[in-house]
């Protein structure tokens, strides 16, 4: 177990010979055409709100899962339509979501409430049906969450077991866990490879490093206290971390170990997500109800999008990164957002509370009775 180093002593995240992260290709989604599909409500659920009439809205096709915390659901949505496709049963309390890169898979992270949860709930997209739930026993209280490169293997963090847990999706056996060595690993990010995963570690102020190959811990690194967002560019060379003591995002340079403050006044930077290009970085604040679009490099804010009494959450991107779909918490609903202009283009009932959500270009096809 790692012991934490202050920062005063400009600490460093060690590790022999990193390799260089691949970069990852997108492809722009097509336009499908799609037929009208009822909804299919597995478990309590309510109506549709369409997608706003809107140009750059209505060239949007794909489908989103949204996972409802107070509800313990997941509802899949057709982006073009906006229309609910299912709601589906998950484990208690969800909070992340994940999807495959063929957009035949997403996986919850079933946090729990009290007690703790200690599942994953793994749904069948296009079947629009809960596939299986995997227990992970003793590695209870799981959040941050990503594939493996492949998608054949999960990496999830453990709050109370203080791991990162590789689980394989096809029979939900877990094939390894990686031991954070602090309190509270809420959320994790992963370089392009695969080979090294972060944590940020509510609990006692660090991030820790992981080498997945090995599978122990690498390096920790202090950061300013209640790190919770945190990303990290596809090559490893910067790692983002907020706080949410401080209100700030704050950049660790891991050659160095350096640790800088790069934003400031947030109320809370909930997560931090990269675009495809690396150019930009996304951070919805939740107690700010706003979202901040800012120049990696410059570090300042392209846009600011408000969101009045929204509690923006969870965020991800549409393939080419021309939209993200911001998740509002206190309104029910997930925002599309045009990041060329910082407008508010979209929007979609989500259900109550949502929070984590993924989006796949794939279109759901229509179902048959």
């Amino acid at each position: 177990m790692f012991t934490p180093t202050p920062r005063s002593q400009s600490p460093r995240l060690l590790r022999a010979g990193r390799a260089r992260a691949l970069a990852v290709a997108f492809v722009a989604p097509p336009i499908v055409a799609y037929a009208a599909i009822p909804e299919r409500t597995v478990s309590s659920g309510s109506g549709v709100a369409p997608v706003e009439e809107s140009a750059a809205a209505q060239e949007l096709t794909g489908t989103i899962v949204v996972v409802n915390k107070g509800a313990s659901t997941a509802r899949i949505i057709d982006v073009g339509s906006g229309r609910t496709l299912a709601t589906l049963p998950t484990g208690n309390g969800p909070h992340e979501v994940v999807m495959s890169g063929d957009g035949e898979r997403a996986v919850v992270t079933d946090y729990g409430g009290r007690p703790g949860g200690n599942t994953l709930t793994v749904i069948d997209v296009q079947a629009l049906a809960v596939e299986q739930t995997i227990d992970l026993g003793q590695h209870s209280r799981p959040h941050g969450i990503a594939f493996l490169p492949g998608d054949s293997l999960l990496a999830v963090t453990s709050e109370e077991s203080r791991h990162v847990v590789i689980v394989r999706v096809s029979d939900g056996e877990i094939v390894k866990a990686i031991p954070t060595g602090h309190p509270g690993s809420h959320m994790l990010a992963m370089i392009a490879t695969g080979r090294r995963i972060y944590t940020s570690n509510i609990g006692d102020g660090t991030v820790s490093e992981l080498d997945v190959e090995a599978g122990s811990l690498a390096g920790t690194v202090a950061v300013p206290p209640q790190p919770e967002a945190i990303g990290v560019t596809h090559d490893g060379s910067e790692v983002w971390v907020g706080s949410n003591a401080e209100g700030t995002v704050n950049v660790i340079d891991t050659e160095s170990g350096e640790v800088e403050v790069a934003l400031s006044d947030f109320g809370w930077p909930y997560r931090i997500l990269f675009t495809p290009d690396q150019s930009r970085v996304l951070i919805p604040d939740l107690r700010g109800n706003e979202l901040r679009i800012v120049d990696r490099a410059e570090r300042r804010a392209l846009h600011i999008v408000p969101f009045p009494g929204g509690g923006p959450q969870g965020i991800t991107l549409t393939a080419r990164a021309t939209h993200a779909f911001q998740s509002l918490s206190q309104q029910g609903v997930v925002k599309v957002v045009d990041l060329e202009t910082g407008d508010v283009v979209g929007e979609m009932e989500a259900g109550p509370t949502p929070d984590g959500v993924a989006y796949t270009e794939k279109v759901v096809a229509p179902q048959t009775r």
